[in-house]
């Protein structure tokens, strides 16, 4: 790609792609009753590239600015124009003009990927309209506020924390367990807006599943409790065998992203027992019909004492499983994981990676993960026994030995890994 005239051609296709989306919007207006089209979007950056070239063939970035603030004035004047003529405020126009002009300046004498990727980014948000503004007439002041707190905890807070462990055993790092609680809040914070987008009325699948990427544990006491006073009782376990399956699937891709070594071990049998979730979940919802369920499955990521609680537990697990690991070795470390997974399976398995490289070995970080998730889907029978009748539980009970058994055979054929080699 380092020929001018393919650098000139991308910068030709970002505006022509710009264009398009421009032109489809405006397809119904009458013909040259708009400032920009297709072809003035595609011209606009042929120009930007042209430009850029000739300051870069006379060593000049002045030749570019100058480009750039003459077709920054050109294009506003015509756009005031017709903005007064419509009556029209916006000025999305001209930004998308300036960025097309800018991305084609950028193919040429910068980083075509990252021009080229800006343009299908540029003209995806541009398309993105009718989404976007539809979004923010869904979304109320709670989840608005949690999206800013997320932007204070990632922007402020996290720079302020030291980057090292402040406790005799190593356990307790500050800007690590702020990193793991901005990760899981994140993630629950996108499930979170998809039930708040999608509700409940779409059925209960939907609920469920989209409720388990904030809490699978959450989910399932709400199912249990609704199997108290309604029938379906069998309808309601299969969608928390859904939520269980949804469940597993995200610790595996927290786990991927964070060490993916780990997850090569433990990726097959933890997707096996998915699998084994979601067949007998499926089986009930398809044997038993579908009913709605309440909205209110889960709560805001974002409260701030569940958020403070988390990354407390998290602390404290972290803590308990650096000290261990060095008193008594892997079984401490394995011992903290089925503790703390009973309750929270984010808590067992991020104190569980943080340690690799560290006291605990790969193998062992995986057998923690590995313990967590059986542990958590135990505690959930539990939870539901108490919250539910027994035939839920009963039900529940079921489908988590299927799964298990179903996971540990994979894992047995498989030969991922040696509990006496990392014991």
């Amino acid at each position: 790609m380092d020929g001018a005239i393919a650098r000139l051609g991308l910068a030709l296709a970002i505006g022509l792609l710009v264009g398009l989306e421009r032109g489809w919007q405006e397809r119904n207006e009458p013909d040259r009753s708009r400032t920009a089209g297709i072809r003035t979007f595609g011209i606009s950056g042929l120009l930007g590239g042209v430009i850029a070239a000739l300051s870069q063939a006379v060593q000049a970035p002045a030749v570019l600015v100058a480009g750039f603030l003459g077709f920054a004035a050109v294009l506003s004047w015509y756009k005031a124009r017709e903005a007064a003529h419509d009556e029209d405020f916006s000025v999305t126009g001209v930004v998308a003009g300036l960025g097309v002009f800018s991305l084609g300046a950028l193919a040429v004498v910068g980083d075509y990927r990252a021009a080229a990727a800006g343009g299908g980014v540029l003209a995806a948000t541009l398309a993105s309209r009718e989404v976007l503004h539809g979004l923010l007439r869904r979304l109320t002041w709670i989840e608005l506020r949690s999206a800013l707190v997320l932007a204070v905890m990632t922007t402020v807070v996290l720079p302020l924390l030291p980057d090292k462990a402040v406790d005799p055993w190593g356990g307790f790092n500050p800007r690590e367990v702020w990193v793991f609680t901005i990760l899981i809040a994140g993630i629950s914070y996108a499930g979170y807006v998809a039930v708040r987008i999608l509700g409940a009325r779409r059925g209960l699948v939907v609920s469920s599943v989209t409720g388990a990427v904030v809490s699978s544990t959450a989910v399932t006491i709400a199912l249990a409790r609704s199997a108290r006073t309604s029938g379906g009782v069998l309808t309601l376990v299969g969608a928390a065998c859904l939520a269980a399956a949804v469940s597993i699937i995200r610790v595996v891709v927290v786990v991927l992203v964070l060490e993916p070594s780990v997850a090569g071990l433990i990726a097959t049998s933890a997707l096996a027992a998915a699998v084994g979730f979601g067949c007998v979940g499926g089986f009930f919802l398809s044997a038993y019909g579908d009913q709605k369920v309440d909205s209110n499955l889960v709560r805001n990521p974002f409260e701030l004492y569940p958020l403070l609680a988390f990354a407390v537990l998290f602390s404290i697990a972290s803590v308990a499983s650096a000290w261990t690991a060095g008193l008594i070795g892997s079984r401490g470390v394995l011992a903290v994981s089925t503790l703390s997974g009973l309750f929270d399976v984010d808590v067992a398995v991020l104190s569980a990676l943080r340690l690799v490289a560290g006291p605990t070995s790969t193998q062992t970080a995986a057998w923690a993960v590995l313990v967590a998730l059986a542990a958590n889907a135990l505690g959930r029978i539990g939870m539901a026994a108490i919250a539910g009748p027994g035939r839920f539980a009963g039900g529940l009970l079921l489908a988590t030995l299927i799964a298990m058994a179903l996971g540990a055979a994979v894992f047995f054929l498989t030969g991922a890994m040696s509990w006496s080699s990392s014991i």
